[in-house]
């Protein structure tokens, strides 16, 4: 084959080959640039998923939950209850989670519940009824809690029989041990009782009314068990209270029947509700320049009655070895939204007497002591509150200047 043979068929090869060599080069570059844009799209979500995870991760670290369910999937973990009774027996009735409780959920809330000794013990009783059967009696959406001992037996069954005919629940704190002798009364058998010798009504609050266990209550009465109420309507009260929107209250003292020990508390006969006084409380003197404690903005510790988010913030308050509870009455008025002038009152137009009747620190039931050995005992007693005070006040003062993001608000 010629040499100019030769030339002419390197030329046709060239030419049939060389299209084909750029189409398919080209082919390869197009390939090659769609894959790394589909990579780096791909890697950009990866990214972005990744940073999504991290911060959702952050997030529930900052969440609060509780120690014991770090392990638990979240809708799992019911951080309340109640104080409702369930059958050993019978259908059970499915609840949906109450709004309390995905509220709290929702917002983190963790509290702990104290531990309790051996020689503390809750008692209620229950024939065999069904759920079905106690549900269609409708759940109690109000909680009346009486510190109780056997000599005021006639008086606290005054109390809660004023109180069956309403939506309550009622729990009884027995300081002197004697709970068997309650088991007469028509209401003792659905009551909750609750036993711990020489245990003041704050010490029995403070470990069995945690705002977890009773947060499906609205109001929480915590009264003394020497209180008179011939004039008193528990129904008409709640009326009252929720029209004047009152978070945290008491009913007024009977002037003539009554220990009085602040003159805020005593009953206006003119008003339904009064907030405030306006007289001279010794060297005070109650005017428009004072807005607070005792001239307003206060309840005594023997009757109040707490709304549901006033007594989650009461019951952080109350100092867990200081059980006379002596001085929370000034402070209470922070836990009220918005200004405790408006939000705390004393209700006229339903009222009580205090007989003030002095219990703890005296002899047991089946004692007789001498008059001096019961004034030497309650003394004693006396003095332990007025050392309670002084303690709580020097707590309170040291935790607002330590506190450099708590602003007071008053």
């Amino acid at each position: 084959m010629s040499q100019m043979a030769v030339s002419e068929r390197r030329r046709f090869l060239l030419f049939c080959f060389l299209p084909t060599t750029i189409l398919v080069s080209g082919a390869f570059l197009m390939g090659s640039v769609i894959i790394a844009t589909d990579y780096k799209e791909r890697l950009a979500r990866q990214i972005a998923i990744n940073a999504t995870k991290i911060a959702g991760a952050k997030v529930c670290q900052a969440h609060c939950r509780p120690d014991d369910g770090e392990a638990l999937p979240r809708g799992i973990v019911s951080r309340t209850s109640d104080l409702d009774m369930r059958s050993l027996q019978g259908p059970l009735i499915r609840e949906a989670a109450t709004k309390s409780q995905s509220t709290l959920a929702a917002d983190g809330v963790c509290n702990k519940i104290s531990r309790v000794p051996d020689s503390v013990w809750v008692s209620r009783s229950t024939q065999p009824e069904s759920d079905l059967t106690l549900k269609k009696r409708g759940t109690s959406t109000n909680l009346l809690a009486i510190a109780a001992g056997i000599k005021q037996k006639g008086s606290v069954n005054k109390i809660v029989t004023k109180f069956r005919s309403s939506d309550f629940d009622i729990m009884l704190f027995h300081y002197d041990g004697m709970v068997d002798d309650w088991s007469d009364l028509e209401w003792s058998s659905q009551a909750i009782h609750v036993s711990a010798m020489d245990q003041t009504k704050w010490w029995f609050a403070k470990r069995f009314l945690h705002p977890d266990i009773i947060s499906e209550y609205d109001y929480i009465f915590i009264w003394d068990e020497d209180i008179g109420v011939e004039h008193f309507d528990v129904g008409k009260y709640l009326s009252i209270i929720k029209e004047e929107e009152l978070e945290i209250s008491q009913p007024a003292l009977d002037p003539n029947n009554s220990v009085v020990h602040h003159l805020l508390t005593l009953r206006d006969s003119t008003s339904k509700v009064h907030r405030r006084i306006h007289r001279r409380l010794g060297v005070r003197k109650c005017d428009g320049n004072i807005t607070g404690p005792p001239c307003s903005g206060w309840v005594e510790i023997m009757v109040p009655v707490f709304s549901k988010a006033a007594w989650r913030c009461a019951w952080l308050m109350i100092q867990n070895d200081l059980i006379h509870g002596w001085g929370l009455d000034e402070l209470l008025g922070y836990c009220v939204k918005g200004n405790r002038t408006q939000n705390i009152g004393i209700v006229d137009q339903e009222y009580v007497a205090h007989h003030a009747v002095p219990t703890l620190g005296g002899s047991p039931k089946d004692q007789v002591p001498s008059v001096s050995t019961q004034d030497m005992e309650r003394d004693e007693v006396m003095k332990r509150c007025f050392y309670e005070l002084r303690i709580f006040r020097r707590r309170w003062h040291k935790a607002v200047q330590d506190d450099e993001c708590w602003v007071d608000p008053y």
